[in-house]
């Protein structure tokens, strides 16, 4: 991979931020954009801005064509067998959200199971929680191992022929732990419960295949992987999606209105209510475009190069605590000795480094690491081992800012 000709592609990444060049390390929050993403939103804006599926004229065939168009694009991406199985949405967390009030309500009764894990973003902690509270199902925690791996024997015991519904990051956006996903479906399946995958920080860095994973379920959000905000998508197995009731109602998803009764559209559109995410369709296969030009592998093998020489680099810094295994993907979570992690950013900002600080939307991780509160740097295609240098240099100003804490 030509890192250059990758950093070329992106425009936000060629400037001064508090007088030094940028060094962006917050990917897991939401990635930058290249130009061919820009100017395909510029385009649709431009060119043929139109609503889908409802007109007959030139613009929205035009706009239709794209948008389906994109549709086909994730199904590749994804490798699904069928568009019906794509469903576009605002986010991971509307897809996540679909599942749990169209599947969840409808399946489950008081004293199933819902299986997750102490590592889940909110996203897909609190959906279940309102679940279990509207249905008398039972919330149950996976353990984790000490260093926020899952053991498949852990997972053996947890889930059980009570469970109905198993629900886990691929990717945990704080540990950088990857989960063994195609293990635990398989284990999921073997107690007749359906596996729903939180992909958010997955999809953007390697290469999904949701027929050999066997998901169930399939969650992930376009812009962490190039493409606009408010855009994402759900995968469902088809058979699954035929049997849900839409979680939302009103224009697009209908098939037939009548006084007091309607009928709903087939797969994907019933899923679809109201003036669907048009540009960010289109950006998101704009994106996929993009990342398919580069290569998933690669970016999986730059990425995951990158979290070994940051993990090496910081540990040589004095007061330094890492979470997380030592097998990992693009990202390093951290606690420098007892400065609190919003003023370790401040200074890093200063320096012109972004980075996260927070709990990360994983308040019950947090606890379970026993901390507040953590920094995290997140790596992706565009980020090289000089900004991690540069990362380090801020943590060695840091030190000193805070020298008293050491």
């Amino acid at each position: 991979m030509d890192i250059n000709a990758v950093r070329n592609e992106f425009p936000i990444l060629h400037q001064e931020v508090n007088g030094h060049p940028l060094v962006y390390l917050d990917s897991s929050a939401t990635s930058q954009k290249p130009i061919k993403v820009i100017e395909k939103l510029d385009e649709y804006y431009r060119g043929y801005n139109s609503n889908v599926h409802r007109g007959v004229h030139t613009l929205g065939t035009w706009a239709t064509d794209e948008y389906e168009g994109a549709r086909e694009k994730v199904r590749r991406f994804i490798n699904a067998s069928s568009t019906q199985e794509v469903i576009f949405t605002r986010g991971t967390t509307t897809a996540i959200n679909t599942v749990a009030s169209s599947y969840g309500r409808a399946n489950l009764k008081e004293g199933d199971e819902i299986v997750i894990t102490p590592m889940e973003h909110h996203s897909n902690i609190i959906p279940w929680q309102q679940v279990a509270k509207e249905t008398g199902a039972v919330l149950k925690y996976m353990p984790l191992q000490a260093n926020g791996t899952i053991n498949l024997e852990d997972a053996r015991e947890s889930i059980t022929k009570n469970t109905k519904i198993v629900a886990i990051m691929h990717v945990s956006n704080v540990l950088g732990t990857i989960n063994p996903i195609k293990e635990l479906t398989s284990i999921a399946h073997e107690n007749d419960a359906v596996m729903l995958v939180d992909g958010a920080q997955s999809a953007p860095h390697m290469k999904i295949d949701v027929q050999d994973l066997d998901a169930d379920f399939y969650a992930f959000s376009g812009h962490k992987m190039c493409g606009p905000t408010g855009i994402g998508v759900l995968y469902g197995k088809k058979a699954l999606l035929k049997n849900m009731e839409p979680a939302e109602f009103g224009g697009e998803m209908i098939d037939f209105v009548n006084w007091y009764d309607s009928t709903w559209k087939d797969l994907p559109w019933k899923f679809e209510a109201g003036t669907p995410i048009i540009a960010g369709a289109v950006g998101l296969g704009a994106a996929i475009d993009f990342l398919n030009e580069v290569g998933l592998d690669e970016i999986k093998n730059h990425e995951q190069k990158l979290a070994a020489y940051a993990q090496d680099r910081m540990q040589q810094v004095e007061g330094m605590t890492i979470y997380g295994p030592k097998e990992r993907a693009g990202l390093v979570t951290f606690n420098l000795s007892d400065v609190h992690p919003h003023d370790l950013a401040t200074v890093l900002d200063a320096e012109g480094i972004a980075v996260r600080a927070g709990h990360h939307c994983a308040q019950p991780l947090m606890r379970w690491l026993d901390v507040s509160a953590t920094a995290r740097a997140s790596f992706y295609l565009y980020n090289t081992e000089e900004e991690i240098d540069r990362l380090v240099e801020g943590l060695q100003t840091t030190k000193e800012y805070f020298g008293d804490v050491f």
